[in-house]
């Protein structure tokens, strides 16, 4: 099977990966090894830049024992005019058990599931879906709160162009959470709040990242000023439940999304946890392609 949207999980498929990421994390932690992917190889093909996101998956596969090999797309045949078609036909004919790609172009995972012989999982598309990001997400929240019906969650920044936002709407919903979408009113759909709505009685708060490469002119010269108007500070997250939680997808623009000290809190900050989830659930969704 593909993981190309969180749309094409049953609700015990997605109850399955947050079970199992439970388990890999807690296993991770004590160092106890798990092999079930042995002699399996996986492709990660990733067109954009990625830390999180490509070493997650990489450590992921490693930790179930297969054997991980990353095309430099800045190396390959790309730069030399080749299709995402006749890049995925090559890669099919090396016969990969597993192919994890990330695209800036909306749908390009499903073009390449459509050529793959093998399970193909979608690690970002353009600004359309990002499903492990959302699976991990959660799970993290899952993990402090026991549960994720019922509460409510502020997905802040830019809506528009984020992939993270889309997939996450969808999914916490799906689980029975209350989203609201806050930010700037060019980055927002119609009908979304204000930062400051979004965030009143919340008990998480995500935000999302300032995406330089496509925003220059919205953000401007004065990053300090899209903290003022739209970022975490101390004061706007008072408006959020008091035992309100910060989570933030990576990578984060310090003193533009959030304050660092909002961003480092022991207590409140889920962003760590979030990286380490990331390992666990790439790890189950591993698993479950490979079913």
């Amino acid at each position: 099977m593909d993981l190309i949207s969180t749309d094409t999980l049953t609700d015990a498929q997605i109850a399955d990966i947050l079970d199992s990421a439970d388990r890999f994390l807690e296993d991770n932690r004590s160092g106890r090894v798990h092999d079930p992917l042995t002699g399996r190889i996986v492709f990660n093909l990733f067109y954009e830049n990625s830390t999180r996101t490509l070493m997650s998956f990489s450590t992921a596969a490693h930790r179930l024992g297969a054997s991980v090999i990353t095309l430099p797309v800045e190396h390959s045949s790309v730069k030399k005019g080749e299709t995402i078609e006749d890049t995925a036909r090559t890669l099919n004919e090396m016969r990969p058990d597993v192919l994890v790609t990330r695209h800036g172009e909306n749908g390009a995972p499903a073009r390449i599931a459509a050529i793959m012989d093998c399970p193909v999982i979608n690690a970002g598309d353009g600004t359309n879906e990002h499903p492990t990001q959302a699976l991990l997400d959660a799970a993290t929240i899952r993990s402090r709160f026991r549960r994720i019906e019922g509460l409510k969650v502020a997905i802040c920044g830019d809506i528009v162009h984020s992939r993270v936002a889309h997939s996450n709407t969808k999914l916490l919903a799906r689980l029975g959470a209350t989203v609201r979408l806050g930010g700037p009113e060019k980055l927002v759909p119609e009908g979304a709040f204000t930062v400051d709505e979004a965030i009143e009685g919340a008990d998480v708060v995500m935000m999302l990242r300032v995406q330089r490469e496509r925003l220059e002119e919205e953000l401007g010269d004065a990053p300090g000023e899209y903290l003022r108007r739209y970022g975490l500070t101390a004061e706007r997250l008072a408006r959020a439940s008091p035992g309100a939680v910060v989570m933030h997808p990576g990578p984060m623009n310090r003193g533009i999304e959030m304050e660092s000290a909002i961003a480092d809190d022991p207590k409140r900050s889920l962003i760590a946890l979030q990286v380490e989830y990331g390992v666990a659930v790439r790890m189950a969704c591993l698993e479950l392609v490979l079913a």
